[in-house]
């Protein structure tokens, strides 16, 4: 089976500690967000789980645990924006971040890593010349250390306009010249463009349409096919494998103006103020009432399809 991290929250850059003693323990347990007294429990066990997914701004924090992370398939991806402290406040510098998105990468290999820029939205700091340099410059530090560049453009949702309420919509016009930019760059530094829950529209310029994280991605991260249970994606646009995220809503301390998963700034705190890295739980722990359900778990991995007949196909 496959463990998600990074749907709700940056696990690497803030709950290192926490993630790292819940590999020792072996289990880890995860509220359901809308029915809070509802828990799943999960194995954290390489017998069960074939892969686990990052999804983080800063992988850095994670290194002096990756040792515990070894008997484990992985795939990670890592985002670097162009972005400054008016819109990433607590984002590490990001000549930094290449540099850790290339020691990962040298850990994990290059099928299991995968650079993030997104979302992309304009303005009149950030405008289309703006965006397209900083990619041409982040992809240049990066060819050799991954195949794959995901790009998205900014999701309107209510949460977003209420914490980024000068944010403006990116037009079609605006996503064709910046997403044929980007699939040029990318293709001359060894790299797949993989739009984000963006259709179909970029298809015809050299984009891989498909989705950014589908079972065979994760296969070929781990050299094995898994016999994988049928899933919806997130959404309705969403063609990406994801499913039993770990993480907790309104804890990434980021605090990004685009954020898709925080609330308000007020609310990450408090929460931030529950979490206990021996806990079982990434916020709070065990409380009345609670109904523990222990999650089914097996491996996906099919014997039957070598490691040689997979990397043939």
């Amino acid at each position: 089976m496959i463990i998600n991290t990074g749907q709700r929250t940056d696990i690497p850059a803030f709950y290192a500690q926490w993630f790292a003693n819940r590999l020792k323990e072996g289990f880890v347990c995860v509220r359901n967000p809308y029915n809070p007294n509802q828990v799943s429990r999960y194995r954290l066990d390489p017998a069960v789980v074939d892969v686990i997914g990052f999804c983080t701004k800063n992988p850095a924090p994670m290194f002096p645990y990756m040792e515990l992370l070894k008997d484990y398939g992985q795939y990670w991806f890592v985002t670097i924006t162009p972005y400054g402290r008016d819109i990433e406040p607590n984002v590490p510098d990001k000549h930094q971040l290449i540099e850790d998105f290339k020691t990962l990468s040298g850990i994990v290999g290059i099928h299991s890593i995968g650079w993030r820029f997104d979302p992309v939205f304009i303005s009149k700091r950030y405008g289309e010349d703006y965006h397209i340099s900083a990619f041409a410059q982040i992809a240049a530090a990066l060819e050799g250390y991954t195949e794959t560049a995901v790009i998205s453009f900014i999701d309107l949702y209510p949460k977003v306009r209420r914490n980024f309420p000068e944010v403006q919509e990116v037009t079609k016009e605006q996503r064709l010249r910046l997403g044929k930019e980007f699939i040029r760059i990318a293709s001359e530094h060894g790299m797949t463009v993989k739009p984000c829950a963006e259709g179909e529209e970029l298809a015809p310029y050299g984009a891989d349409c498909s989705g950014c994280m589908r079972i065979r991605d994760y296969e070929k991260a781990i050299g094995m096919h898994l016999n994988a249970p049928k899933r919806k994606g997130a959404r309705a646009e969403c063609a990406c494998y994801l499913s039993c995220d770990i993480g907790a809503y309104n804890t990434c301390r980021h605090l990004c103006r685009y954020c898709y998963a925080n609330a308000e700034a007020s609310e990450v705190v408090a929460q931030s103020r529950l979490h206990d890295p021996a806990s079982p739980f990434l916020i709070g722990n065990y409380m009345d009432g609670d109904i523990i359900h222990d999650v089914p778990q097996k491996s996906w991995i099919d014997a039957q399809i070598s490691l040689m007949d997979y990397t043939e196909q």
